[in-house]
């Protein structure tokens, strides 16, 4: 009976894992209850221990009507569960850089998915997932998806650009690399075969790269139409 009654409770907390909201319902969750404008003015949203969807999303927003400008509201179970105004707050690629939603392709269930196959690839295991959504250097919407261990160490970390599903950088995850060892598109026109470990993680890159772009469409989610539907 027990073994009976750990299953269901098991299966219980993988259904309630499972329909944990996606960052693009946070936001929908931030237009609705707060104001439908602030959607409009992201820095950034942050969630932590995915398995795979966190269960809090940390939203930071533009306000110039806020102490220092900024915004921080988390959203839990489809409610604004706390708001705040920190008096500062580094993100993005400049001080208070804003995502242009208009150009957002990927929630995070897909990012999930993208960042899931290219551990696959690389043999990489993990147990929970952590995810920013900010902007990179350029201003480009990116995801950041960082995958931990059972003993949430960091096992590796996936750059996805989040307009085009691409994925433009690595940190570990392939086998040889420790944490430290970047690869990202610099390294897609050098030599992959050049029979050094460098060569064989950037051909293994590579290749995470080409499935990733095959397999966009599938999890493509256009933000602007998401939230018009509402």
């Amino acid at each position: 009976m027990w073994k009976i009654l750990g299953a269901m409770l098991l299966t219980a907390a993988s259904a309630l894992a499972q329909e944990r909201a996606t960052a693009y319902e946070a936001l929908r969750t931030v237009g609705q209850q707060l104001n439908r404008d602030f959607v409009n003015h992201v820095i950034s949203v942050t969630g932590t221990d995915g398995d795979p969807q966190p269960e809090t999303w940390k939203i930071l927003l533009d306000d110039p009507r806020a102490r220092g400008g900024v915004r921080e509201v988390e959203v839990s179970n489809g409610r604004i569960a706390s708001e705040r105004t920190p008096t500062r707050s580094v993100v993005g690629s400049t001080e208070g850089a804003t995502i242009n939603t208009s150009r957002l392709n990927l929630d995070s269930s897909g990012a999930f998915t993208l960042a899931s196959h290219t551990a696959d690839k690389s043999n990489t295991r993990f147990a929970t997932t952590s995810y920013t959504l900010r902007t990179d250097e350029g201003g480009n919407p990116t995801w950041i998806v960082t995958l931990k261990s059972e003993g949430s160490q960091p096992v590796g970390t996936i750059y996805i650009g989040a307009n085009k599903g691409n994925v433009t950088r690595t940190e570990g995850m392939f086998a040889g690399a420790g944490m430290n060892d970047v690869v990202d598109d610099r390294d897609q026109n050098k030599d992959p075969d050049d029979g050094t470990i460098r060569g064989r993680i950037r051909g293994t890159f590579q290749r995470a790269q080409e499935e990733a772009r095959g397999m966009f469409d599938r999890v493509h989610r256009s933000f602007v139409d998401f939230i018009n539907r509402v």
